[in-house]
């Protein structure tokens, strides 16, 4: 009888032992904000490469907490942007070609609609048109990426605060002669041609075209276009006292991927490291800003076959002019972080952030 009461006073006491415990553990901290940028086409290979060849160290070299995803779609081995796209923006995987639809055609809800739903402000920036596969995949439902008029269309449907990026004929030079402009503005925006134009202490929508079809290449002169862009967007969404996500592209990597050009790809990452900079910029000082920096898939099959670090040079050969199979990294900073190491689905981007918005 002794023993017995012994044995359940110290399981009482356990119990009680991690009643306290579990009081006593801080609750995990929400992330406010998310700041998701992606490399379109880059590679561990691309990162490196760009590593390699500048004198100063990069801001992706800052992150801790780093992981990997897998990039198939659900029709090909090998992904196309508008199937990558869709997996992080909705966290179901579709066929290549398709733009926030299932494999049936059906409707995919994407994580800026659910901010929408939620009152967070929201916002895309692209170095591609604004209409193209990777930020489409957030804003429109379409089952051919190539629809870019529909996928203009798409964007009155939605309530963002703030686009930047090129494809202003899709809106203003249609074949239906319809004027998306005028339909902006009727719905509040700010219209405005050029990113340096954006004045951010107004309040208000903005719809920013900054080419009437694609941007030019850092190679061609585009300059500081994206890293602007995202430091705007940023002062724009912050002003959200609910919070905000911003989705930022850069979209040139894969094309300089594509036309198996080093250079291209290198000025174009480092462009976009720019802008990972500016994101972390604000993370850091606000502290309740989840950034992560990820890829839909690699593109070229991009080697480096030699190198030298004392003069900054690389030789690099590409074994495709098109999207390759491989996985592609994940880097994350800021609350929720740790939920992002590790080898996972593309998918699980987007739950995740779910997640760590507390969704």
């Amino acid at each position: 009888m002794k023993k017995l009461s012994f044995l359940l006073i110290s399981i009482s006491l356990i119990l009680f032992s991690c009643s306290l415990q579990k009081k006593s553990e801080p609750e995990e901290k929400k992330a406010k904000n998310i700041i998701l940028l992606i490399g379109d086409g880059m590679g561990v290979t691309q990162i490196y490469a760009a590593m390699s060849t500048e004198e100063r160290p990069l801001a992706i070299e800052k992150f801790k907490h780093i992981g990997f995803h897998k990039t198939y779609s659900a029709s090909d081995y090998i992904t196309d942007s508008g199937a990558g796209g869709t997996a992080l923006a909705t966290g179901t995987k579709t066929k290549n070609k398709s733009i926030a639809v299932d494999t049936l055609g059906n409707t995919l809800e994407t994580i800026l609609e659910i901010a929408e739903k939620k009152q967070l402000a929201t916002g895309l920036v692209a170095t591609s048109g604004i209409t193209h596969a990777t930020p489409a995949s957030f804003i429109a439902h379409e089952v051919s990426r190539n629809d870019y008029e529909n996928i203009a269309r798409d964007f009155l449907d939605v309530d963002i605060d703030i686009f930047i990026g090129g494809g202003k004929k899709h809106f203003a030079q249609r074949k239906d002669s319809l004027n998306l402009l005028d339909s902006l503005r009727a719905r509040n925006y700010v219209v405005i041609d050029g990113v340096e134009n954006l004045e951010t202490n107004k309040l208000s929508k903005f719809a920013v075209f900054t080419a009437d079809g694609h941007n030019p290449k850092i190679l061609d002169g585009r300059g500081d276009m994206l890293p602007v862009s995202t430091e705007k967007a940023i002062q724009v969404l912050s002003k959200s006292e609910k919070g905000f996500f911003l989705m930022v592209e850069g979209s040139q990597i894969d094309w300089g991927g594509h036309d198996n050009d080093i250079d291209y790809v290198i000025t174009e990452l480092v462009d976009f490291d720019k802008a990972i900079a500016k994101a972390l910029e604000f993370a850091e000082k606000d502290g309740e800003t989840l950034v992560v920096v990820t890829a839909d898939h690699e593109t070229g099959g991009l080697t480096l076959t030699d190198g030298d670090m004392k003069t900054r040079t690389i030789k690099a050969e590409f074994s495709t002019g098109d999207h390759s199979a491989v996985m592609v990294p994940v880097f994350a900073y800021g609350p929720g972080a740790e939920k992002f190491m590790g080898i996972y689905q593309n998918t699980d981007v987007f739950n995740k952030m779910i997640e760590a918005y507390g969704f």
